[in-house]
């Protein structure tokens, strides 16, 4: 289902965690990691003696790799001062930590790195003139969390307030999050979770407390009343703290209603009366589509004006204050993400903005679109691409979620957006014209070069930009990447991870290649193998297909901790990027619509066969891995080819999609099945007898290969009646199964601990039973 692009990588977006890939989307830093089961005494129990999974101990190479800094977010401070925040996960304290590193020196000299934790910190950005930041910070305060708004200039605090009783928790994930300062710099919008009893008095009505409110869906339950916070102060004129009489905190409420209910958020500042905000709409059964990683929910970009200064002074800190709006996009339209040009003089010229269709796949080629805000007019200015040409293969913009909150850069007087996408099986990054919408690959492949995949974190709005990238078997770099007064693209290397010789030498015995599946085109794959497991006399080393989420989503060249270390233990890894993968076309997104279960399954199998044809494996050595839509591939190929297989592991998968209607996302099961999702949809007898047939359950009794299924208890994506179910199935027809069950775990079974146990039992059930053909 929703997008994971490799088994057990995280990404947040707003920030994007390693080990949660498979299914697309990312959780904040600082997440305490759950612990998946009870701490069990030291007695082995006699289930334990008979069970077909056997712990074998834990991987060095896995916790070194796993606990390697990921690069998450950057922008620049001060004059030539690069800030890079990574995301550590700390095995020995079970928690991810949150670093920052700052780089000072810019292009012409190298000065040492200074790092510090920032795990208190949720979220910061600076302001235009890069003399101010802003930071959200969240503090442990005994069982409760104190919440405070920090204003800094250099090295002074320049206004801080306490929030904690004015709003819950803040926004900081993709869909909603917000953080920007006016030009003035002496406001600042961010978005933070209502608090239900600011307006109600629990004691006259309790209603309020207990009535049913929707949520965002996964990850969290707790995200349901988005709102958008102003926080303005004035400046004290002896550069001391700003007291709190000359700060101002209230939130922002429309004027007039709409028709639908709406939740506001990613505002940002065009002047210092006007901002630009996403807002997301109910729909007309009262439903909050899950966000996560879907493109196609109903939200548009409104204009939103404040009231003048005077009206709102005085106003109790908290307070709401009324706002006249204007949604300025089409409700057939999913739009999210604005971003405002200004020019030389800081006034607001251009509005750019995300776009796909409302309804239809979760995820789709995305549109780019921009608003002349001196004559209000919209147009296109990328658009979708059906199907890439010999003329040209851009095959569409397929980008995170969101545009970077700093995406602009000057080139040969010119503006470019910029910002990375999928190009097939690789993420590149993109200069895009803001006036004709032409569109220039900057990290073009070209042969004998490593298979980078490219991230990129911020823009200085001028001429320098920080980015990441890595390849299956290079861990994350971070560069500066900056134009010269020619204008040419110039990259210097401010860090590099340390890793152990050891771990340095095993990876450099692996070697990733990109493979076309000539019978079923565009489908490719990814391919990691150990040259020296390779080369061993005897059978082939074992194969273990690893399946994408999404279905629309894509296995890129990144390099992702828990995929190399199962390949350094000596298996060939194959990542296909099956009909309906991101980065080939929208045509092939619109393929696969009515026909999951057969068409991404034939091209699995196809890609398993050339593997085969080229000699890089062979029958009787494959294993299939896969979460969410992945986990219902794996579930479809060991019971549609019940001899392909020797083993599979599934996390999270669909296994009956007729029952998929009490996910966050109940439209996926009509719409990747060829059906209508409308909001009076019921799931009636016809309709669950096709969706019944088009699923894993369907084969249950044709399967042969050992299953082990891991499992998230808190899943909102597809809940865990679908493991549970396929478990007592096979169980039920005494076939060959295990489960673990993650307490407190959501989708992409994320925490430290969890991540890590999950990794172990799918090598330990790999190297178990791998290697046996069923019968």
């Amino acid at each position: 289902m929703s997008s994971y692009r490799l088994f057990n990588r995280v990404k947040t977006r707003l920030v994007l965690n390693r080990f949660e890939v498979l299914q697309g989307y990312v959780y904040g830093h600082n997440i305490r990691a759950r612990s998946f089961v009870k701490r069990q005494n030291h007695t082995t129990t006699t289930t334990d003696n008979m069970s077909l999974l056997q712990h074998t101990g834990p991987s060095a190479l896995y916790t070194e790799l796993a606990e390697l800094p990921f690069p998450v977010s950057a922008d620049f401070v001060g004059g030539d001062a690069a800030r890079v925040t990574y995301s550590v996960r700390d095995q020995e304290r079970n928690i991810t930590r949150s670093l920052t590193k700052t780089f000072l020196g810019g292009i012409t000299s190298d000065h040492p790195a200074t790092s510090h934790d920032s795990s208190e910190v949720k979220a910061f950005t600076t302001s235009p003139s890069k003399s101010r930041q802003a930071i959200l910070r969240e503090v442990a305060n005994g069982a409760s969390t104190k919440r405070f708004v920090e204003i800094w200039a250099g090295t002074q605090i320049e206004a801080s307030l306490d929030v904690t009783n004015y709003h819950d928790a803040f926004h900081t994930y993709d869909f909603t999050s917000s953080l920007s300062f006016s030009p003035s710099e002496t406001s600042l919008l961010y978005t933070a979770e209502a608090n239900i009893n600011s307006d109600d008095n629990t004691l006259d009505n309790p209603y309020p407390k207990f009535r049913y409110t929707p949520h965002f869906g996964e990850p969290s339950r707790a995200r349901k009343r988005s709102i958008i916070f102003l926080f303005r102060w004035t400046r004290s004129t002896a550069f001391t703290r700003a007291a709190k009489q000359d700060m101002l905190l209230v939130a922002l409420s429309l004027a007039q209603p709409t028709q639908v209910p709406v939740l506001f958020g990613q505002a940002t500042f065009a002047t210092e009366d006007v901002i630009y905000a996403s807002g997301h709409e109910y729909t007309k059964d009262g439903r909050l589509l899950g966000v996560r990683s879907c493109f196609n929910r109903p939200m548009g970009i409104w204009e939103i004006r404040l009231p003048e200064s005077g009206t709102v002074q005085g106003t109790p800190f908290g307070a709401k204050i009324s706002c006249n709006a204007l949604k300025l996009t089409s409700s057939e339209r999913s739009c999210r993400s604005p971003r405002v040009l200004h020019d030389d003089s800081q006034m607001p010229t251009k509005l750019f903005w995300f776009s796909n269709p409302v309804g239809g796949p979760h995820a789709s080629c995305v549109s780019l679109e921009s608003r002349d805000l001196t004559t209000g007019r919209n147009k296109i200015l990328v658009d979708t691409v059906m199907e890439p040409t010999p003329e040209n293969d851009f095959p569409g913009l397929y980008p995170n979620y969101n545009i970077p909150s700093s995406p602009f850069l000057r080139r040969g007087g010119r503006t470019y957006i910029v910002l990375h996408s999928i190009w097939r099986s690789r993420t590149t990054i993109l200069f895009i014209d803001t006036e004709s919408g032409a569109i220039s690959d900057e990290t073009k492949m070209r042969d004998g070069e490593p298979l980078y995949s490219w991230e990129l974190h911020a823009t200085d709005n001028k001429s320098r930009f920080i980015c990441s990238r890595s390849t299956p078997t290079t861990p994350c770099e971070v560069l500066l990447g900056y134009l010269d007064q020619q204008d040419n693209l110039n990259w210097k290397v401010l860090d590099k991870p340390t890793i152990s010789l050891s771990t340095e030498n095993a990876l450099r015995d692996l070697t990733a290649s990109i493979l076309p599946i000539g019978a079923r085109p565009p489908t490719e794959t990814l391919v990691i193998q150990s040259n020296k497991a390779s080369t061993i006399p005897g059978p082939k080393p074992i194969c273990i297909t690893i399946l994408h989420g999404g279905p629309h989503a894509s296995s890129t060249t990144s390099f992702y901790p828990a995929t190399v270390a199962l390949a350094l233990e000596g298996y060939t890894l194959s990542l296909p990027n099956y009909t309906g993968s991101m980065g080939f076309g929208e045509k092939y997104i619109q393929k696969l619509l009515g026909h999951c279960g057969t068409m991404d399954v034939q091209d699995v199998v196809e890609s398993v066969n050339e593997l085969i044809r080229l000699g890089i494996s062979e029958h009787g050595r494959q294993v299939v891995q896969g979460g969410s839509h992945g986990g219902f591939l794996a579930a479809h190929l060991i019971g549609q080819y019940p001899t392909l297989f020797n083993a599979a592991v599934m996390r999270n998968p669909v296994t009956s999609v007729g029952e998929v209607t009490a996910s966050d996302i109940p439209d996926w099961a009509y719409t990747e099945f060829g059906l209508q999702f409308t909001p009076d949809s019921l799931m009636t007898p016809a309709t669950f007898q096709r969706l019944f047939e088009a699923s894993p359950i369907a084969h249950v009794d044709n399967v042969r290969a050992p299953v082990l299924l891991l499992i998230g208890e808190d899943d909102l994506r597809v809940v865990p009646a679908q493991g549970l179910r396929f478990y007592h199935a096979l169980k039920g027809r005494e076939r060959r199964v295990e489960m673990l069950w993650f307490k407190g775990e959501t989708h992409p079974i994320d925490g430290v601990e969890a991540a890590r146990v999950s990794w172990e039992a799918g090598r330990d059930w790999i190297k178990k039973l791998g290697q046996n053909p069923v019968d």
